[in-house]
């Protein structure tokens, strides 16, 4: 049961009221003091339970309420007022939590499910009057020097449920942290007026705004990475340039899906979202398609290098087979000379003539100094 709220001076909503949260550690520390009156019935003490709730909040005409709110308390309380929501911060719940929370925020168990699991792409879905949105996050991970091991984009999850009176959001993975979000939303009541739908903005325009970091810090890459490319003193590894490669397709997986739950929120037709807050959507859609046209970009340009480094490997192994060609000739030149005076035979007039070893010889070394220099002179030594 939910107490009625406390008349007071100050926190008023409406007609001068005050809703505060119930002490609900009051009985519980009555009913410990009842059992560890004789040490015999004290029971055993409950064992450690994760708890999933970040932050939970209500809000009245667009204004915090004070104290600390349990989420039915909070929901019960909202609805009696008529004019405020809770925000309730989740962090990586298990499915007991979920489905405890379903029960009393009327959530439906496909959308539960997608919350607990978390491996869903960007969407946006309707199940009554409780909008479902799915946002990919992505953080830039700081790096001294990118390797074919290194990570550079890492991506998390957040699934809001957005209700008449409620949003509950769930966060999974360290991208985006909210309570930024909500510190600088709270000192913006005209804006939190507009209901659980100015959070939802709120929260969609964080993580975009992230997305428009890791693509700004991507560029920096690539441009090291093309400099490394193209440097004479020798080519970058193929294995740094798949490694950028995988990171950016993660980052495009979680940017690209994105376009058409924004589409769909930002629509004329769309009567579940305010039309102020439609027009502060559109403003993100913008940030959107600039950071799409980025990823773009940044994937022909990938391309491009490993392109031309498998061109450059190429003409490297080119390179290799022209001077061992080059050497082989060379070395031709000695055996073949050799060859023919160690077959032995016994009338052959150079045998017996008293230079015809060393003219053999010098023979042999002009010959090669000839060709070493023509090998040389057209770049193949």
């Amino acid at each position: 049961m939910v107490d009625r709220p406390q008349r007071g001076p100050r926190g008023t909503s409406g007609g001068g009221r005050v809703i505060r949260p119930r002490d609900w550690a009051a009985p519980v520390r009555a009913m410990t003091r009842r059992l560890s009156s004789d040490g015999a019935g004290q029971p055993p003490a409950p064992a450690a339970r994760h708890d999933a709730v970040v932050d939970c909040a209500l809000y009245l005409d667009g204004e915090r309420q004070p104290g600390r709110w349990h989420h039915a308390e909070a929901l019960a309380a909202a609805r009696r007022a008529g004019n405020g929501f809770v925000w309730l911060g989740l962090h990586e719940p298990d499915l007991a939590e979920m489905t405890e929370l379903a029960a009393i925020y009327g959530l439906h168990e496909l959308a539960v499910e997608d919350a607990v699991k978390a491996q869903q792409r960007p969407k946006l879905e309707q199940f009554g009057q409780v909008s479902f949105l799915v946002l990919r996050t992505a953080r830039y991970c700081e790096h001294t020097e990118l390797t074919e091991h290194s990570e550079v984009v890492e991506t998390g999850q957040m699934l809001l449920f957005i209700g008449p009176n409620f949003l509950v959001s769930v966060r999974h993975g360290g991208a985006c942290r909210l309570a930024p979000v909500r510190a600088d939303l709270e000192a913006k009541g005209e804006l939190l007026r507009h209901g659980p739908w100015a959070v939802a903005y709120a929260v969609t325009d964080r993580v975009v705004d992230l997305y428009l970091e890791v693509a700004d810090r991507l560029e920096d890459d690539l441009d090291t990475l093309e400099a490394d490319v193209f440097d004479r003193q020798g080519g970058d590894r193929i294995q740094r340039i798949y490694q950028v490669k995988r990171e950016l397709v993660e980052f495009k997986r979680a940017v690209m899906p994105l376009q058409r739950p924004l589409l769909r929120i930002t629509a004329e037709l769309n009567r579940e979202v305010p039309k102020e807050i439609r027009r502060y959507f559109g403003d993100v859609q913008d940030h959107l398609s600039r950071t799409v046209e980025q990823v773009n970009s940044y994937d022909d340009l990938l391309n491009s290098i490993l392109q031309a480094r498998l061109a450059q490997v190429t003409v490297d192994q080119n390179n290799d087979m022209r001077k061992i060609a080059a050497w082989a000739a060379i070395a031709a030149v000695w055996t073949a000379i050799a060859g023919i005076y160690g077959m032995n035979f016994e009338f052959m007039p150079e045998r017996t003539w008293i230079y015809g070893y060393p003219t053999v010889l010098a023979l042999m070394l002009g010959i090669s100094l000839a060709l070493y220099r023509w090998f040389r002179r057209h770049g193949w030594l």
